[in-house]
């Protein structure tokens, strides 16, 4: 039996390319919600998540870092995907002939210029392969969808511009989830971990907190706050540093870290992704 890969979204969503990209050998399922995405693997429908996280223009995925927390699943990997913005028509279509073009509410944005340069009207598509599907089934030759070149692909839509978004190295990160951790060392660049906690409700604990990381010279790459259950006084914090929770400095850092947090849990130690590697990633 092959093994699956869920993401949010339908097939040809920047999701579904990120499957592509980083395990081709996974049949991908696609989902209607990250919810669904990580229901489907925690049941055992699927054997890893595609979860995006963050994106170079608009920062981080809202409520996906509190999800992770409480799904019991364990980050694995990470990958980075060049966001490439395409106008998609119909096969009979030409670029003069469109007026208006679908995508979702975070990517028509992106690519804004182009709309206006070329006097298309932006609507609002709740998935930007759902998009591009419905493009493929109606017949309206003037209405284009904003998707990937995978999405041109499956649904059979012509590619009438490529590359139309505004920035030019946006970029969305995607965490691979599992039901199992893997704490081996592999890859060919340092190991990262990312994990949540809670400070002690003393006078400056987070300050303290973060002490020993300067100390034993672990570099902290994220640190985010947001609120749980919508209580403004319980804070949880998620970070990710660079290192493996066995480097002697990285555990005596953790070890203090403890001694200021009511709750710290390890949510993942993975491979550092080439991307954070590459002086150009345009």
């Amino acid at each position: 039996m092959s093994q699956k890969i869920a993401f949010q979204g339908e097939l040809g969503a920047y999701g579904h390319e990120a499957c592509v990209t980083a395990r081709p050998e996974f049949d991908p399922l696609p989902c209607a919600t990250f919810d669904a995405a990580i229901d489907a693997v925690r049941k055992g429908d699927a054997d890893l998540g595609m979860i995006a996280v963050e994106n170079s223009t608009y920062g981080r995925v809202a409520d996906v870092h509190s999800l992770l927390p409480e799904s019991g699943l364990h980050i694995v990997d990470e990958t980075f995907v060049r966001v490439h913005i395409n106008l998609l028509g119909k096969p009979q279509a030409e670029l003069t002939d469109i007026t208006e073009a679908h995508g979702h509410p975070v990517i028509l944005p992106q690519c804004g210029n182009f709309l206006r340069d070329h006097a298309i009207i932006p609507r609002t598509s709740s998935d930007n392969a759902r998009a591009a599907r419905e493009v493929a089934a109606g017949d309206d030759i003037g209405v284009a969808a904003l998707a990937s070149e995978l999405a041109a692909e499956i649904y059979g839509l012509k590619l009438l511009a490529r590359h139309i978004e505004d920035h030019s190295r946006n970029t969305t990160r995607f965490l691979i989830m599992a039901r199992e951790p893997d704490y081996t060392r592999r890859g060919d660049y340092e190991m990262m971990t990312s994990f949540v906690f809670r400070v002690r409700n003393i006078p400056a604990a987070l300050y303290k907190a973060m002490g020993g990381f300067a100390t034993n010279s672990v570099n902290m790459t994220k640190l985010e706050s947001y609120m749980v259950d919508g209580e403004f006084t319980a804070t949880q914090f998620y970070s990710e540093i660079e290192g493996h929770p066995d480097d002697a400095n990285v555990k005596l850092a953790l070890e203090e870290l403890g001694y200021f947090t009511d709750h710290l849990h390890i949510m993942g130690v993975y491979p550092s992704a080439a991307r954070r590697h590459e002086k150009n990633t345009s």
